[in-house]
């Protein structure tokens, strides 16, 4: 049966994942009587809905979720819940498309950003980063008692807490995670980001499997959406006072453009975090048996450390513990858990406008939009930087234990999936970027834009709790002007 869409909101979201989340919960908690609808592309997966795939007991209801989450028909898969942008230059990106975006599917990491990371001429960020972290539900502490985590740590420190500033140290990897007291893990999808606040608000409503195809603009200012219901192809306009595009970074300049909408700088600075990755066993440490909380197997993920970007130290490590080895051991060699120890240093790209996403107003992709063609490169810095992460990861690796593999592997371009940049932020409106401080688009008035291309800087870290930051201080300014 066809849906009815409504012919008239406050504010129209594009994109269900934790950003577009994070805009219908801030405004369903300050403006309560806003009209308010949440159009995504993808399906939905489970409920509670944006529910991370981790969550879902039965195995075969997960692969099905993530299956699911593949993109249109004939898209050619990714890893688990994600299908490729085919492409040479960035032959790894790869995006989801279902309620919860990426959300449903990411390892959940949450770094808060350090250094030039962070975005200078944007006031209170601190402030905004602890509310993303309210939203997220970010703790440092999941995985406490994990078998070997301190001693982990403990070792990483000695070799890289030198002379960093105590925020810069090496600490528990905050996690959008929690432990439940039998020792179970919930893990945050876009679910935990819309809260109780979205779901109990009867003027919020969301739309799976509704695409929008333009924003509408007249006279300079976005006026609303046009929706296609991709369960029976209907086409809907539906009226708003606010648009906001949180589609990620790949397919939210893509809708900008096809909607006209044409800055200098969209689909520009384009960057992704080369992402270098090695193995090691721990060293000198006893049997684990079972998991301190009870269980007779650890999750994939027993302990996760973090050795945080510094300016000086550019790269960003993620150390995870692991219940199985990622190379063959010998048939008897069973390691104890968490003895096993995954390092993945990312680095901070150098950005550059001529690393972008352009857009084929003569081909089309799966969902018939304009086809996306990447251009993008690494530079001498960037080798560089590649270069200085081999050499950290081999540190870490000597510190910990033994290596399981000759050398660290460098990931093909893409493999971060932690693509930033294309709808970047800016103090001013000067060329070099497509929205202000606010997230909203410069020369467009009522039209905001969300997700990991907004953030304007070079980073190594995680960009999930930054974007959803600054999706904060965008949902606000919406809530003081409509």
């Amino acid at each position: 049966m066809s849906r009815t869409f409504p012919s008239t909101v406050d504010v129209a979201v594009v994109g269900s994942g934790p950003c577009g989340a994070a805009y219908a919960r801030i405004l369903s908690e300050k403006r309560p009587d806003l009209r308010l609808s949440t159009f995504e592309a993808g399906p939905l997966l489970a409920d509670p809905p944006g529910v991370h795939v981790k969550n879902i007991e039965d195995p075969a209801a997960r692969e099905r979720a993530q299956r699911r989450s593949e993109g249109p028909g004939g898209s050619p898969r990714g890893r688990p819940g994600t299908f490729l942008l085919e492409n040479d230059a960035l032959p790894a990106a790869a995006m989801s498309s279902n309620v919860g975006g990426m959300g449903a599917h990411w390892t959940a990491a949450c770094p808060r950003p350090g250094d030039s990371e962070r975005i200078g001429f944007l006031p209170g960020l601190d402030e905004l980063l602890d509310e993303a972290e309210r939203l997220l539900g970010v703790s440092a502490h999941a995985f406490d008692d994990a078998p070997f985590a301190a001693e982990v740590r403990k070792r990483l420190a000695a070799e890289f807490d030198s002379g960093r500033a105590e925020d810069r140290r090496v600490r528990p990897m905050p996690l959008a995670v929690r432990c439940e007291p039998d020792g179970s893990l919930i893990w945050s999808g876009a679910d935990v980001v819309f809260g109780e606040a979205t779901r109990r608000n009867e003027r919020h409503t969301l739309f799976p499997e509704a695409l929008v195809t333009r924003v509408l603009v007249e006279d300079g200012r976005a006026t609303g959406v046009l929706v296609r219901d991709l369960r029976d192809g209907g086409e809907h306009e539906v009226r708003a006072r606010r648009v906001v595009v949180a589609a990620d970074a790949l397919r939210t300049p893509q809708l900008l453009w096809a909607s006209g909408v044409r800055p200098p700088a969209l689909g520009r600075y384009l960057n992704d975090q080369p992402q270098v990755v090695f193995a090691v066993r721990l060293r000198d440490v006893g049997p684990a048996g079972t998991d301190p909380r009870g269980r007779s197997k650890i999750v994939r993920q027993s302990g996760v450390s973090w050795v945080p970007f510094t300016d000086t130290e550019p790269c960003h490590g993620q150390v995870m513990q692991l219940d199985a080895s990622p190379v063959p051991l010998a048939p008897d060699d069973v390691p104890a858990p968490g003895s096993i120890v995954g390092l993945g240093w990312f680095c901070a790209k150098d950005v550059r406008p001529e690393d972008r996403v352009t857009f084929d107003d003569e081909a089309r992709d799966g969902y018939g939009m304009p086809a996306m063609r990447i251009h993008y490169r690494l530079t001498a810095r960037d080798e560089a930087a590649l270069d200085a992460a081999r050499a950290a990861v081999r540190r870490a690796a000597a510190a910990l234990g033994t290596p399981l593999d000759d050398e660290p592997i460098t990931l093909p371009p893409g493999a971060s999936l932690h693509y930033q940049g294309t709808v970047r932020m800016g103090a001013a409106d000067d060329g070099t970027s497509v929205c202000g401080p606010d997230s909203r688009v410069w020369g467009v008035e009522g039209l905001h834009v969300a997700g990991n291309g907004v953030i304007p800087t070079a980073t190594a870290c995680n960009p999930t709790l930054t974007s959803v930051a600054l999706a904060v201080a965008g949902a606000r300014a919406i809530a003081e002007e409509v």
